[in-house]
């Protein structure tokens, strides 16, 4: 075990990290809300062909505090909040409903940017659910129509005879939605925009929101 220990050591130290070169960033050139420097950077990462932009780190936590992460897409942003979709009755459902705050980290490597958010949670309309939940492709409606999401499986046979039962509904019902899909916002109150830098000379610039003005201030990395 030391040995195995050792050696995932010496294999991670040859792994270069923060190797640039990096997007340039100005904090003192910056919109005054930061949906709009989100998009900004969200857009760039599109633009410079990263792969699942909108992938990000969904973090929540359990009546006992203890956290879990996981990685979601992000459906939207805007006014309305930051917005992902998941069932309700799976774990992350049933941490929100009984802590509604949550933390959204994104990470776009080959550019340097981090951008971090953290808020309260609520689900939108359910007509807004409904929607969402109908753009989805034929294979993604199924897989949530099973609604058992982090509950044991005894065996594969199971998910692909469940699949191809909730398909069939699919396609025989195109406009059946399921109950238990709920599409999230979350209403940011500090947002963290992390810029590196190849000589660790990081920006950070935080955004704070008091009552409905943002204030925002440079951190140190």
């Amino acid at each position: 075990m030391i040995q195995a220990a050792k050696s995932v050591r010496e294999l991670l130290r040859r792994v270069p990290s923060l190797a640039g070169p990096f997007a340039a960033f100005d904090p003192t050139d910056v919109p005054e809300d930061p949906v709009d420097l989100f998009v900004e950077w969200l857009t760039g990462a599109v633009n410079a062909g990263i792969k699942e932009p909108h992938a990000m780190t969904l973090s929540t936590v359990d009546p006992q505090g203890r956290p879990s992460a996981r990685v979601l897409i992000l459906k939207n942003v805007g006014d309305d909040g930051w917005q992902f979709a998941s069932g309700a009755s799976g774990r992350k459902g049933k941490e929100l409903a009984d802590t509604p705050w949550a933390a959204l980290t994104f990470y776009w490597p080959a550019l340097g940017r981090q951008v971090r958010v953290r808020g309260a949670v609520a689900p939108v309309s359910e007509a807004e659910s409904a929607r969402d939940f109908l753009s989805r492709s034929v294979s993604a409606r199924a897989a949530a129509l099973i609604a058992k999401q982090s509950e044991r499986m005894v065996n594969r046979n199971e998910l692909d005879l469940a699949l191809v039962r909730t398909a069939d509904q699919v396609e025989a019902e195109p406009g059946l939605v399921s109950p238990d899909w709920t599409l999230y916002a979350v209403d940011a109150d500090e947002v963290e925009f992390w810029q590196g830098d190849e000589q660790r000379r990081h920006i950070r610039l935080s955004y704070r929101r008091a009552d409905a003005a943002w204030t925002r201030g440079l951190l140190w990395p």
